[in-house]
């Protein structure tokens, strides 16, 4: 079912504690198996003193609170989480349709491979898995995949 009262907006600095809560919900919920490299102080911290302020980071919004997140850096859509309870409405699709806009080039990203649900999104959403490694890149040393999205050539 698809929600179509939320709107989606660059965040400000007064967004950054309702980040960071619903990076730590989806999280949670999403790779309960997973270990944390940070305590909830220190990504509440990141979010508010890097994120935030420093990075292209979005919002959506239900009635001013925050549902969902992304960040893009480059050609990395870097962080996309949404709060459970608002999962499967629409609004992921949303985000990465903007982030397709933002990135008309292509867009790459990570993902854990135990995340079976984003994996599923990310293929449906046209992301290819282009590199399987065992995590040693990553701080949580879970083993990842890198997924390419490139937008197709124009039929003549």
């Amino acid at each position: 079912m698809e929600i179509d009262n939320f709107a989606v907006r660059r965040a400000v600095g007064s967004d950054a504690a309702a980040v960071a809560e619903v990076w730590l919900r989806s999280f949670a919920a999403a790779l309960p198996s997973v270990r944390r490299a940070h305590t909830d102080d220190q990504v509440r911290s990141w979010f508010r003193e890097v994120v935030v302020p420093g990075q292209e980071t979005w919002v959506a919004a239900v009635e001013d609170s925050v549902v969902a997140m992304m960040v893009l850096d480059g050609e990395d859509l870097d962080q996309l989480y949404l709060d459970p309870a608002w999962q499967g409405q629409g609004i992921g699709s949303r985000l990465v349709d903007l982030a397709k806009q933002r990135r008309p080039a292509g867009l790459a990203l990570w993902t854990f491979q135990v995340n079976d649900s984003a994996r599923r999104f990310y293929e449906r959403h046209g992301f290819i898995a282009a590199e399987w490694t065992d995590g040693h890149r990553n701080e949580e040393r879970q083993p990842d995949i890198r997924y390419l999205w490139r937008p197709s050539a124009p039929i003549l």
